[in-house]
């Protein structure tokens, strides 16, 4: 900054592009992120109960999240892990979300992938990540067993709660404690 309070290039002329493009952070420009921070800004302020999310590092395209599973659930009492990975064209394009923590439930695979109508056909640009996330939490004490991800834990849910309940604690008590 210079002493009129603008900002002054050093080297006074020769092409300014080349200049500049060497210190700005594509980054720190881009509409995607900008959105990304105005977001995690309001997270911050309100998060969603039971849950914490934020930057993996310095990295903002790479979230890690917390849930803690909810009272009353088969995943009371656990703490189960996901990865948010955010593409460069948020938020035209959903985030991708993975629990890390192993958990039986009928929309997350064994890989961790999570199978949620808002992260796929519903996507819409006006959803944010505290919608996500409270998207997220809602699968564990709604689960969608007509839109499973594992069809056999969705038949299990649906045939004998009783018991899928008790599998799914005890993948509770053996992975997110």
């Amino acid at each position: 900054m210079n002493s009129q309070g603008g900002f002054s290039m050093a080297g006074g002329g020769g092409s300014s592009a080349t200049a500049t493009s060497s210190w700005v952070s594509p980054t720190s420009v881009s509409s995607s992120g900008k959105r990304i921070q105005k977001e995690m800004a309001g997270l911050n302020l309100d998060p969603p109960p039971d849950c914490s999310a934020g930057p993996k590092g310095d990295n903002l395209y790479h979230w890690i999240s917390t849930f803690i599973g909810p009272p009353g659930t088969p995943y009371e009492g656990g703490i189960f892990f996901l990865d948010l990975i955010f593409p460069l064209d948020y938020p035209f394009k959903p985030p991708q979300v993975v629990f890390k923590t192993r958990i039986y439930h009928c929309n997350v695979d064994s890989a961790g992938n999570l199978r949620l109508d808002i992260l796929k056909s519903k996507w819409s640009p006006a959803l944010t990540i505290t919608k996500v996330l409270l998207a997220i939490r809602s699968i564990f004490t709604h689960p969608d067993p007509y839109n499973p991800l594992v069809p056999a834990i969705a038949h299990l849910y649906l045939a004998d709660r009783a018991k899928h309940d008790e599998l799914a604690a005890e993948w509770t008590l053996r992975f997110a404690t």
